[in-house]
Formats: C-alpha cells, structure tokens, sequence
C-alpha cells in the first residue's frame, strides 16, 4: 500500500519548482493533493513564467495520485480561508500535510545591492509572499489539523541555518520560515502536530534551468557558467525526501528540526529521478561554502 494512502494535502505554491515536485511525490504517495498558487492557464502571475497549476495537478494525476488545483493568492487572507473551509467540506473536515512553498521574490532579490540602496517596496513585498503568505496559510490550516490531533505543517525553504544569504530581504525571508516552523512546532506539540522545515540543495528548478540555458537533457553543459551546478539536483530529490519523512511512524518527534535534501537522502535511501545522490553538505564543506 502507498504509505500516504487516504492523506489529504495542501502544497501551497505548487506551480513550479520544489512546489510541484512535492506535490506529484505526495500523490505518488498516495495523497489527495490541493495544488494551490496564482498562475493559471490563461492568467499567469506576475513572474510570467508558463507553469500552471492545473499542468502540476495533470501530473500528480499521471502519476497514480489525485491533484486539485486551486488558484489561490496566498497573501490575500479570505482567499486562504475560503481554500481551508473547502477542503473542510470536501474532505470531511480531514487534513493532514501542508506545505508552505510560496516563494515569488525571483524579481525582487537585488544581489549586490547593500539593503539601504536598495528598493523599500520589493524588500517589503518579498516578506509579504515568502513570510506573510506562509503565516496565513498556517493561520487558517492549523485548526483543521488541531481538531483531528495530528498532521505535519512544512516550511520550505533555502539554508538549514540562520547564517547571512547573500543579500538582506532574502535572508531575512528565509532564515525567517526556519524559525516559523520552530514556533509552530512548539504550539502545536501539545496537539499532537508536527512542524518543520526543509530545504534543497543546489535546486535545478525549471527557472534555474532557464537561467543556465540548458535543459534537464543537457544539464551538466550549465558547469560552464557554474562549476558547482554539477553539484545540482532535481526538485525530486527534495520530494522524495519529504514524503517519506511525512509517512515517518516517528513523525512527531522530527518537529521543530530542520531538514536537507541530502540528510533526508541518507536518512530514507533517496535517489533522485537522474539516478543521483547528490550531498550539496559535503560539497559545500569541501569547497568552503
């Protein structure tokens, strides 16, 4: 039997990415999968990109699962709630995974930029949709999970650690979902829910491919840009990863720990869908990183 066989879940930010992997890995998994995020056939967001929610509920679908989508602006508080009580109706009151992996700074990020030369409105509007989106979402989910006493609320993010990122509202956005799944864990461990966060290594998502000029063919060619590309993964990896930890026996004691790509690799036996085992955490001590 599928190990999240009759689970329902919600990823949230499912477009594209680590989003729409770990929603097809999910299903794979046996899971009811709500895809949520804002680009839709015919309407794209802001970001422009092709990927919709509806291709990554067809390919939950292709894949033995079950995939809804369900546009969803995460940052607009009746829009989240409304998403929760439908599920509520839908599925008998029954939730059991939410991922929170709504991102949309890829043009606001000012790499190089010190924070005070930068550009007030995009450093605002990053915490918006990468934090804020993430706290509204748990707002309106943790009920459905507290009222059941039990489920797994997940903060996708980038780095395991509070180090600096590079640029300020960056860091910021993704140091801050570390600490939103230790604070959530900490409240909801007495309801017999857990919360945690994970990240991926060197993420060769569909707009990283892009960025480098190469495709999923031809990947290994984006070293000439980047040498440490060849250290890259699939969002896979990261999915894999995360769904056997959601179907961990164990998995309330995993609660207000952080999580990568490649300990989940070591601690489940995860290959990624090239055949990989990539481990950015050596690579990265190696290499002084």
């Amino acid at each position: 039997m599928k190990p999240l066989t009759g689970k329902v879940a919600v990823v949230a930010g499912a477009t594209r990415g680590a989003g729409r992997a770990i929603a097809i890995a999910l299903g794979q998994a046996g899971a009811t999968v709500y895809a949520t995020g804002r680009s839709v056939r015919g309407a794209p967001s802001d970001l422009a990109r092709p990927e919709t929610i509806e291709e990554t509920a067809e390919l939950v679908i292709e894949q033995g699962g079950q995939g809804i989508p369900v546009r969803v602006d995460h940052t607009e508080p009746e829009q989240v709630k409304a998403l929760f009580e439908r599920i509520g109706d839908e599925q008998a009151g029954r939730l059991d995974i939410v991922v929170n992996d709504v991102w949309g700074g890829e043009k606001l990020t000012e790499w190089g930029t010190p924070y005070w030369e930068g550009a007030l409105d995009k450093a605002l509007l990053m915490q918006r949709r990468a934090v804020h989106s993430h706290m509204i979402t748990s707002y309106y989910a943790a009920p459905l999970l507290v009222k059941r006493g039990e489920g797994l609320i997940v903060e996708v993010t980038d780095g395991y650690d509070y180090r600096y990122r590079g640029n300020l509202p960056y860091s910021l956005a993704k140091v801050s979902v570390i600490h939103l799944a230790e604070a959530l864990a900490a409240e909801l461990r007495p309801k017999g829910v857990a919360a945690l966060s994970v990240t991926p290594g060197f993420l060769r998502s569909e707009e990283m491919l892009d960025y480098f000029g190469v495709t999923e063919a031809n990947w290994r060619d984006g070293a000439e840009k980047e040498p440490h590309f060849l250290q890259s993964e699939t969002p896979f990896f990261l999915a894999r990863g995360l769904a056997a930890l959601a179907a961990d026996p164990d998995l309330l004691s995993k609660s207000g720990k952080f999580y990568t790509s490649w300990g989940l690799s070591d601690d489940y036996g995860i290959v990624d869908v090239d055949g990989r085992r990539p481990h950015w955490g050596n690579y990265a001590a190696e290499q002084g990183l």
